[in-house]
């Protein structure tokens, strides 16, 4: 289950740079995301695994909260711009204060 739950953040992640439309490199760390998560499956393969299921899930049912979290975790696995995570956690913050 530990592999699938990875498997799930690290699309998570992807998502949530995905919404950040202020970062104008964001498709330069999509592609860097993208490149660590099929890695990522080629290097801990799970068997009967529907991957695109799965990261169609992930897509429509985590909330974009949730996803913008996964994104500081990938972001951090993969070294991503440090300016990048400083607008996500200025992103996150308004969730907070809203309550969501």
């Amino acid at each position: 289950m530990e592999l699938e739950n990875q498997f799930r953040y690290l699309v998570g992640g992807y998502y949530g740079v995905s919404l950040m439309d202020e970062y104008s490199l964001k498709e330069f760390v999509m592609d860097d995301i993208k490149k660590y998560i099929i890695d990522f499956i080629e290097v801990n393969p799970i068997e009967g695994y529907d991957y695109k299921r799965e990261a169609n899930d992930v897509k429509d049912n985590v909330s974009e909260k949730v996803k913008l979290q996964d994104a500081l975790l990938v972001l951090n696995k993969i070294n991503g711009p440090m300016d990048l995570v400083f607008m996500i956690k200025k992103r996150l913050k308004k969730y907070d204060r809203n309550g969501k």
